[in-house]
């Protein structure tokens, strides 16, 4: 187990090396020259040059990648003399244009998107799967219809308009809720949730959708094998064949995309959190779009990989506990 987990570390590290050094390479050597956008539309070529050298960009590529390297285990300085702007390790980069380094930027946000990730995850695993499981055992009523109906509205509807639509009934109309902002649990427990819970039924409604409709099928499939009609001859109880024979393998592939859905929200999610005026990892990445701030967007690139390599590593771990044949086969 320990070899296993040792290798896929290996191969993490080496994958996050190599989405660096591409993405490194689009947003330093192939994207618009950073220094004149810092420096504005009056500016000398003196001072454009002097922002360049600052930024380190008026070395060779190489040279520059091995630094933003350094950067990240050992710390960096942008510039030399009195005027050199210190960022610590891990650094990812510096917004000249905000004045910050970026790791602490992103940190400021991640919360926000942590908190939504989180919270719709719950919803949508909750209802996607109790759907989809009410869905299969009660395949061809109206139990079904409905569950499917309600899946492919979710999967049809996009996300800022359901948001609208929430704003303007339960906040607008029935004054159920309050109108979201990032409020901090410690402050009140009970303004968090209802600032948070309209977000989360955006982001989880789309899920909802994906996950009854696999759960669904996986079910379907998994009772229609030869071992469920084993189980069922050997006179074992409904409810245990249904948790012990057909969940687990119907609920296993499952499991990869929870993984890489979960990742990619822990990255930012722009378009809820746009409308619902969340500071977020997204907003910050749009934010950065918009502005050009180039470090900003490599660095929220990088964090969303990082997740995504974490997450494929917990996926297969969690595999190899739920799939016993995995074990022996990686051995």
């Amino acid at each position: 187990m320990g070899l296993y987990v040792g290798k896929r570390l290996l191969w993490a590290v080496l994958t996050l090396l190599a989405v660096t050094f591409f993405t490194f390479l689009v947003f330093f050597a192939l994207s618009p020259e950073p220094a004149v956008a810092i420096c504005g539309q009056t500016c000398t070529p003196d001072r454009i040059d002097a922002i360049r050298h600052q930024l380190g960009i008026d070395q060779p590529f190489l040279t520059q990648f091995v630094t933003f390297l350094q950067g990240i285990f050992v710390g960096r300085s942008y510039g030399d003399g009195p005027s050199a702007i210190a960022c610590a390790a891990p650094c990812i980069g510096h917004s000249f244009q905000n004045g910050q380094d970026v790791l602490t930027m992103i940190l400021s946000r991640l919360p926000v998107s942590i908190t939504l990730a989180v919270g719709a995850s719950v919803l949508w695993l909750l209802f996607g799967i109790t759907l989809g499981l009410v869905s299969a055992l009660k395949s061809g009523t109206g139990w079904d219809r409905t569950a499917m109906v309600i899946a492919l509205a979710g999967v049809a509807l996009p996300n800022y308009f359901l948001a609208l639509v929430l704003q303007y009934v339960l906040v607008a109309k029935l004054e159920w809720l309050p109108y979201p902002s990032a409020v901090d649990f410690g402050d009140d427990p009970v303004v968090w949730f209802q600032s948070y819970l309209m977000p989360w039924m955006v982001l989880a409604f789309l899920y909802v959708a994906l996950y009854a409709r696999l759960t669904r099928t996986n079910v379907l499939d998994t009772l229609s094998e030869n071992f469920m009609r084993t189980a069922r001859a050997k006179g074992l109880a409904p409810g245990l064949i249904l948790r012990r024979h057909a969940l687990r393998p119907s609920l296993t592939p499952l499991v990869t995309l929870f993984g890489m859905d979960v990742a990619t929200l822990l990255g930012g999610a722009l378009i809820t959190e746009t409308v619902f005026g969340l500071n977020g990892v997204g907003k910050l990445a749009f934010d950065a779009v918009a502005s050009n701030d180039q470090p900003v967007i490599m660095g929220v690139t990088l964090l969303a990989a990082f997740f995504v390599v974490i997450a494929n590593i917990v996926v297969d771990l969690l595999y190899r506990f739920l799939d016993p044949r995995l074990r022996t086969v990686t051995r």
